[in-house]
Formats: structure tokens, C-alpha cells, sequence
């Protein structure tokens, strides 16, 4: 990089960097979307329905983990995961959590797409999780 091109630059200190991210985050807090996920959280942690129905099928598919594997699980127990799946993918604060979920990641995909754009370089693709 030619000192010419480090010149064109725009450079801000690390604390406003930080205070914008803080900024940002506040503002994200604030969404609709965002308070919709907390409280389809919330209402999902708090429902006993759902949190059966998910242990339920948590503990099938832990007991078949070394077949499921080898892909060597029987009909029976394949029917069995799918319908303990189904069990809690229809329970209804599962059902309003992913759809909180979805709807906070398109408002976040938006947002990181308006900044990729903004700061002419892939945001998500640079701040993606490393290899540790």
C-alpha cells in the first residue's frame, strides 16, 4: 500500500469504533424483532410442554447417537425420532420461537448487509467465527 492510498483512508481511534458498536447494539436491543426473540425465549424456558417434548427427543437421539452414526438406526426408532421431533417442532412456543429467531436474523442479515455496502467489504464474512 502506497503511502498515497494509506492517506485516502478514514480512520477512527479504537473507542469510537467501540462506542459505535455499542451504539449499534443498543439500537438492535430496541427492535421489535429483538424484543419479540427475548420474550419467545423467555415464554419457551418457562413452558414445561415444550421442554418435555424437547427432552424427550433429546434423549431418544442421545440413546440412538452411536447409530445414527453408522446409519444404522431401525424404522421403528427412525419413526420414533420423527415423531418425538414433531412432538416439540409443533409445540407452540417452539413454533413462536423460530419463528422470533427468523424473523431477528432477517432484521440482523439486513443490517449486516446495509454495513457490508456502507463499508465496501463483506461484514459477515469478515467478522466470521475463526478456527478457534
Amino acid at each position: 500500500m502506497t503511502d498515497f492510498e494509506l492517506n485516502e483512508l478514514e480512520l477512527a481511534p479504537p473507542e469510537v469504533v467501540r462506542q459505535a458498536a455499542r451504539d449499534f447494539a443498543v439500537a438492535l436491543s430496541e427492535t421489535p424483532q429483538f424484543r419479540a426473540y427475548e420474550e419467545a425465549t423467555e415464554r419457551l424456558n418457562h413452558d414445561t410442554m415444550a421442554q418435555r417434548a424437547i427432552d424427550a427427543f433429546q434423549a431418544k437421539q442421545q440413546s440412538l447417537q452411536a447409530m445414527l452414526m453408522l446409519n444404522a438406526v431401525s424404522e421403528a426408532d427412525k419413526a420414533e425420532l420423527q415423531r418425538l421431533q414433531r412432538a416439540f417442532a409443533s409445540t407452540p412456543a417452539v413454533v413462536a420461537y423460530a419463528q422470533a429467531q427468523s424473523d431477528l436474523m432477517a432484521i440482523c442479515q439486513a443490517s449486516a448487509d446495509w454495513l457490508s455496502e456502507a463499508i465496501g467489504l463483506n461484514y459477515a464474512a469478515a467478522c466470521g467465527s475463526g478456527c478457534c
